[in-house]
Parts: C-alpha cells; sequence; structure tokens
C-alpha cells in the first residue's frame, strides 16, 4: 500500500525539532510521498532544504498563499516565477483566496491568484487553490479560463455537495483531509456521493489533524486516518482507497515513480 499526503508543510517551524523523524514516520507507515506548497519568499528556503534531503519522497510546489498577499504582493509573485525558471517545481501553490482571516487585500488576492492560474498554465504544472470563506469568487474567476483551465485541486474542501460537482466540472480534484474525521463536520455526507477518481488526500500538517489525534500537530504520517475514513465511507477496503488516490495524485502531479 502506498499513500501521499498531496498537502503538507513539514518545512514550518513546528517540526524544527524533529522534522527528519517526521518525514521517517510518514514512510514507515506507508506514506511514500509529500507534496509541498509553498506560502511565500520566507518558506520557500527551508521547503527547498527539506525536498533536498529527501529527494525521492518530498516535492515542491511554488507559489504565494492568499494570506501572505500583501502591497507588495507583485514582487512575491516576480520571485515565484524566478523560482519556476530556475528549479523543478510539482504544482502552483498554494493560491487561492481567503476571506476568513483579512478581506483588506480582497482584490490583491483575486489579482495574485488570477496570475497564478495563468502560471500554472503556461508551465504546465497544476494549481493547488486555497479556498477558505471565498469558494463563489474563486469559481468566478475559475470560470473565466473554462476551455482553458489547468488541471488542480481544491485543498482542503470542506463545501457542499453542490460545491463538489462545481470543481468536479472544471476538471479539478478534491483535496480531503482531516475535517473528514470530524465528528459533525457533515464531509463524509458529502463525500459518500462524490466517485473516488475525483479524490485525493492531504494532511494540510501542522493543522487539520484527524480523530483521534485533533488538538495535537499534525503530521504527514496520519494521512492514513483520511483514508480509513473514506475506506469507511465508501465500504471498500483501505487499499482500494490508497490504491486509487495515490494514481490520482501521480498523475495529478506528474510524479516521478
Amino acid at each position: 500500500m502506498v499513500l501521499i499526503d498531496t498537502h503538507t508543510h513539514l518545512y514550518l517551524e513546528e517540526f524544527n525539532d524533529d522534522r527528519k523523524e517526521v518525514v521517517k514516520r510518514a514512510l514507515e507507515n506507508n506514506v511514500r510521498y509529500m507534496l509541498f506548497p509553498n506560502i511565500d519568499s520566507f518558506s520557500a528556503e527551508p521547503m527547498m532544504n527539506l525536498c533536498e534531503q529527501f529527494p525521492e519522497n518530498c516535492f515542491p510546489m511554488m507559489g504565494l498563499h492568499p494570506t501572505s498577499v500583501k502591497e507588495n504582493y507583485k514582487d512575491e509573485l516576480n520571485i515565484v516565477e524566478k523560482m519556476l525558471n530556475e528549479k523543478k517545481f510539482y504544482g502552483i501553490g498554494e493560491t487561492g483566496i481567503d476571506l476568513y482571516w483579512d478581506k483588506t487585500f480582497i482584490e490583491e488576492q483575486k489579482l495574485s491568484f488570477s496570475r497564478q492560474v495563468e502560471l500554472a498554465k503556461e508551465y504546465d504544472l497544476p494549481v493547488v487553490i486555497h479556498s477558505r470563506d471565498s469558494f463563489d469568487v474563486i469559481y468566478e474567476i475559475l470560470l473565466k479560463h473554462k476551455g482553458n483551465m489547468p488541471s488542480g485541486v481544491f485543498h482542503c474542501f470542506t463545501g457542499n455537495y453542490e460545491q463538489a460537482q462545481k470543481i468536479i466540472d472544471l476538471g479539478l480534484f478534491l483535496g480531503i483531509g482531516g475535517v473528514l474525521t470530524f465528528k459533525n463536520s457533515g464531509l463524509d455526507k458529502v463525500i459518500s456521493g462524490i466517485d473516488l477518481k475525483h479524490i485525493i488526500i492531504e494532511t494540510d500538517s501542522p493543522y487539520l489533524t484527524p480523530t483521534p489525534f485533533r488538538g495535537k500537530r499534525n503530521e504527514s504520517s496520519y494521512v492514513k486516518y483520511v483514508a480509513e475514513k473514506l475506506a469507511v465511507i465508501k465500504e471498500i477496503t483501505m487499499d482500494t482507497v490508497a490504491d486509487i488516490t495515490t494514481e490520482n495524485a501521480i498523475k495529478l502531479f506528474k510524479l516521478p515513480v
């Protein structure tokens, strides 16, 4: 059985004391590949350093996170593009729009996201979309690309069935993480009606830790609990969940496996 954590931030300071052990623990739990979305120019170096330490297991993406979009977002995007020209990446992200924390730079977030969708097309890379409290705004922007849509995923999908269908109709994947295991999230009911061929799994470490470790630091080895919950919901084996979601992720991110 091979699992892929398609969205994890193991390069952040939360893992400074035991980063290598966390990666090795993931490998011991059948999580063979981990994909790292970038946040901004400050996170790029530690992210790349970790990928260089585990080149067969850890793969970087390049982008500007919506909560890092400020007045200088154009400068940040210039760094993103410079990095894309210099090194190998496996996705554009994480990008998107976040209206939960702060709406001050909503217009800049829209422009930043639109530009990163264009970069995904230019570099033939999947786009990794963060959509906290912003689905309608993001969907409106993506509709402008319909017919010329890059591949990609709505990371940490927690929406309703109608939103899931809209994402699928655009040809994008649903990234499902620890929220699926939360008792009253309702996400299990939504996902029960979604074919696994549209799903990839993730942790978003160190955030959104699944049950039974909710409230503690998340890590990539815990993606197995997401797979287990999917198996229960779909009434299939965990091996089948792993086979399908891993194949989906390998194709989406063009992993060298």
